[in-house]
Order: structure tokens, then sequence, then C-alpha cells
């Protein structure tokens, strides 16, 4: 009967009912029925309404490349997952690295040059923003590339001012799980309420703000509903869905990965929940082969997308693989759909 519900409601949606477009077009109830299908007839059903939402309110799928700016973290202890953070992980930025402005101009030049239209620049944490937001003026003074900057909690109030000022398009915070006891096991040195201070402190200054859910570390269903009803409290504009996927030597390398499957109907949930936001999908926590699975599930953004031109080395936070443009672009066409590239960038370079 959750179906029947979410179509009419979506007609509803579609003939000017704007409460559907606030409020979603499941309620909690709903969403936790919705987590607990597992019959594939009830996948293909979920996957076709979303799919519908996305593409009613989507008509075509962004792109979204990284420049990492700094892998030095002062995170004690360090999230029981990461490979990120230097000495984490010998598969992934193992050795410290801090870029130069110079390597940044040229990474956004290039990203803008192969057609992306959006850049995610993310450093480690204990800079209090000042990393990204050095990012943030030279991709903006030399590009008219798009700018998410991600340091998570390692913000202040002035940073996120002064990034307005320079014309910041979207700031990401991950919660990654509002379960506190769960948070607090897997990332034993840092706070949830320190994160959920700069989601708000990005909303004050009405910011564009993206937050998401890792999923697959140990959290319930109710615990993923009770974060996206919270995430609409909060008002993102952005949900980036993130599998667990371990990294060697970490804390958490036995841990089991997180199915793609389980990924495409968490963002299939979400795309319900959230009809008309951006919904993204990491390259590398689905794995970059299977990224079709999160646009079947709804998603609108498909982001670790890195361009053959990329001067740089770019490993994936989840998974050091990251999805190639080429080939992303052609899984996006594949399926019927339309990638967002920047044609005149394009021709202009051949």
């Amino acid at each position: 009967m959750v179906f029947k519900k979410i179509e009419e409601n979506f007609e509803e949606l579609k003939k000017g009912n704007e409460e559907f477009i606030k409020y979603g077009l499941i309620d909690k109830e709903d969403a936790l029925k919705l987590f607990e299908i597992n019959h594939w007839s009830d996948y293909l059903r979920l996957f076709n309404i979303a799919s519908k939402v996305r593409d009613y309110f989507k008509k075509e799928i962004e792109i979204t490349s990284t420049i990492h700016i700094t892998n030095i973290c002062k995170v004690n202890p360090k999230c029981h997952y990461c490979g990120f953070a230097a000495g984490t992980s010998r598969e992934g930025y193992y050795k410290p690295f801090r870029i130069s402005d110079e390597d940044i101009k040229k990474s956004a030049i290039a990203i803008e040059e192969s057609g992306i239209c959006r850049v995610s620049c993310s450093s480690a944490h204990g800079y209090g923003g000042r990393e990204v937001l050095r990012a943030l003026k030279i991709v903006k003074e030399n590009t008219n590339l798009e700018v998410l900057v991600n340091a998570g909690a390692d913000l202040t109030e002035e940073t996120i001012k002064e990034m307005k000022k320079y014309g910041i398009d979207t700031i990401c915070c991950n919660l990654e799980t509002t379960n506190e006891e769960l948070f607090n096991k897997v990332k034993p040195g840092e706070k949830l309420e320190d994160r959920i201070k700069v989601c708000k402190l990005v909303r004050k200054y009405d910011i564009e703000l993206s937050s998401g859910l890792l999923i697959g570390i140990g959290e319930s269903y109710e615990d993923r509903v009770e974060h996206l009803f919270y995430l609409k409290e909060l008002g993102v504009g952005e949900i980036p869905i993130m599998g667990f996927n371990p990294y060697k030597d970490t804390p958490m390398e036995n841990h089991p990965k997180c199915s793609a499957l389980e990924q495409a109907k968490t963002i299939a949930i979400t795309r319900l929940i959230f009809p008309d936001i951006r919904i993204t999908s990491p390259t590398p926590t689905i794995g970059a082969e299977l990224v079709q699975f999160a646009l079947l599930g709804g998603a609108s953004n498909l982001a670790t997308v890195i361009p053959d031109n990329h001067p740089m080395n770019i490993k994936g936070v989840g998974n050091p693989r990251t999805g190639n443009l080429n080939e992303v672009i052609k899984m996006i066409s594949e399926l019927g759909l339309k990638p967002k590239l920047n044609l005149s960038k394009i021709n202009s370079k051949n």
C-alpha cells in the first residue's frame, strides 16, 4: 500500500501541491517500511518511483570533481574508518601533504576544461577552515566552477562568513550518523554536537548546506530514518549517501562493506523524503563501476569524478578508487540520462 500512497502523493505534487515538496512524499513510518523491503519486485517499484521524482526536478545529472588540499589531520584519536589522513592506511594518502596555491589553480583549470561544472575542495581537520578557504579563493579567481568545501567540523563562524564573501556555493559538514553512541565509537576524536553546530552556522548565513549519511557502520534502519528527518529540520540542500567501504590498516578494516544495493535503497528513500534537492553518490563509496545503482535509486549528482587531464593523483575517501569522467558520462548516457557538462569549455579546448 505504501507504493500506492507515494504515487498518489507524487501526482498531487505535479499538480502544484508544494506541501509534498516541503514535507516529502513519505513520513517516518513509510520510510521504515521501505527500508525493510527485501524482494526484487519491491526494489524495482521503489527505484522506478524514486527515479521519476528525480527526473521531474532534475533534467541533468550533475558531476562533481575533487581537489584534496591537505591530509595532515589533527583529530586524535583518528576516525576508525579513515584512510584519508596521513599515516592511517597504506591504500590511502599515507604520506602527509599540503598542496600549493599553484597546484590548486592547475587542478581547478583542468577540471573546468574537462567540462565538469562543480568541484569539491576538502581538507583535514585542524585549520579552522582556512585551508578550504584558501582553495575557494583560488578556484573562484581562476574559474567559473561551482565550489563545495568540506572540512567537517573544522570551521569557525568567521571563516564561514568570509567564504560567503568569496562566493561559496555549498559547505559540506557530514553528520555521518545521528546515533551519538555509534558516532562516538567510530569517531572517538570528534563530537557530534560540533558538527551539528557547524551545520547550523552554515544555514544561519543562508549558504547551501550539504550533510550526509555514512551507512553500513552499525546503524539501524531507525537510525537512518531519524537522521534523514533531522536533516529536513536543518534545511539541507544536498545529501551525500556514502556506503562504508573498509580501508586496510584502519581499526575497521575487517568491518563488512556496504552493498551498492543498500546504498541505492537509501538514496531512493532519501529522494522520496527530499523530492527536489541534490542527492549525491560519491563514486568511491558505491564503487566506481556500480554508479548505475545510485542513478537507478534517484541520485542527481555523482562525486569524486576525475577527468583524464587532472594533474594530481586523487584517491577517494572510503575507497582509493575514483570515478573516471569518460566512464561516468558513458554510464549516465547508457541509462538515458543527460550529464551536466559545460560543452563550451570542451569545444574551446578541442
